[in-house]
């Protein structure tokens, strides 16, 4: 008889652990009470970043082996999944000072800043302001596009027999319990490790516009991306805040960073989105199993849920089936905030 797994969550993290484990030999079901709804995953930027996450995210920075690594899964899960991955790499355009400071982040992680010259930039980024004193261009950082992915990465988990209800996760006598679901989805009881789980909200704004870049662009202020055919730009991070509703108070202030990027963006017809993500306070997810037998976490990957759900799913699949966890597995365990 082959094992039962039932994962709660039905986003990047949820649905790669699902994959994960069928193609371990579990029979599996992922539950979710708003599969097709907003969530984090789909509201996101796409990005598989860890170049430009270590560099201009303090939080982020300490982990750049592991996000690299993550990243450097995602052929293989591209492979496996149909999900299309964009490798024409990522911009940061702005202040001459601040470029400056994202080249020696570049040189502390070993990699060499690469600035192009102006007929490059407006190749790669049409309409970038022609305030932006330089642009350096990373080829380290990918994109996928989200709610596409989500589906690929659906319809391979279906194709590998995994079911789906449409429900909160209520797993059979002797299931193995995965919790793969956001900050807000009240399953804290199952695992005493949640604790450590904080909400971080994040809005960010889709734009129709004829015009888009061919990468993603960085700046001070926003990021700009190509997102499921349309544009991208982002985002706030709220901590603290769990009401999914998109606040229209958040809409201006996104737009016009965006326009401080694409001065053509200014005019754009706009639709203000919002999702809640799980962090904890060092940044990196939790993965492994909790305390409470028979739970296996796989949550809390704060603004890098997209990059890191393969590094995640293999982890959690290997855990399950007793096997090497991999390096990383000990930095990711749910009881390292046990004493906290």
């Amino acid at each position: 008889m082959q094992p039962g797994a039932t994962v709660a969550g039905a986003g990047a993290l949820g649905l790669s652990c699902a994959i994960a484990l069928a193609d371990a030999g579990f029979e599996v079901t992922v539950c979710d009470p708003a599969p097709n709804g907003p969530n984090a995953s789909s509201v996101a930027g796409g990005m598989l970043a860890p170049v430009f996450e270590a560099v201009l995210d303090a939080e982020a920075r300490p982990h750049f082996d592991l996000l690299l690594a993550a990243r450097d899964l995602w052929p293989a899960m591209e492979a496996r999944t149909g999900v299309r991955v964009d490798r024409s790499g990522a911009l940061a355009a702005g202040r001459r000072d601040w470029l400056h400071l994202v080249s020696l982040g570049l040189g502390r992680l070993g990699l060499h800043a690469t600035e192009i010259p102006r007929a490059a930039t407006d190749a790669l980024a049409p309409g970038l302001s022609t305030a932006a004193a330089g642009a350096v261009l990373n080829r380290e950082d990918w994109r996928l596009d989200p709610l596409a992915a989500l589906a690929s990465l659906r319809a391979a988990a279906a194709a590998a027999g995994v079911g789906f209800r449409a429900e909160a996760a209520r797993p059979r006598r002797g299931d193995l319990l995965v919790i793969a679901a956001g900050a807000a989805s009240q399953l804290e009881g199952f695992a005493p490790e949640l604790g450590a789980i904080t909400p971080i909200k994040g809005h960010i704004l889709r734009l129709a516009t004829a015009s888009r870049p061919a990468v993603t662009v960085r700046g001070e202020e926003a990021y700009v991306t190509p997102a499921d055919g349309a544009l991208a730009v982002g985002a706030t991070m709220e901590p603290g805040v769990t009401d999914p509703r998109p606040d229209p108070a958040k809409a201006a202030p996104l737009l016009a960073a965006g326009a401080r990027l694409f001065p053509a963006l200014a005019g754009a017809a706009s639709e203000l989105q919002a999702g809640v993500r799980a962090a904890t306070s060092d940044g990196l997810p939790l993965v492994g199993f909790s305390h409470a037998p028979g739970v296996l976490l796989a949550t809390g990957a704060r603004r890098n849920g997209w990059l890191l759900a393969p590094l995640i799913a293999r982890t959690a699949a290997a855990l399950a089936t007793g096997r090497d966890p991999g390096p990383f597995a000990a930095r990711l365990a749910p009881g390292r905030f046990a004493a906290l």
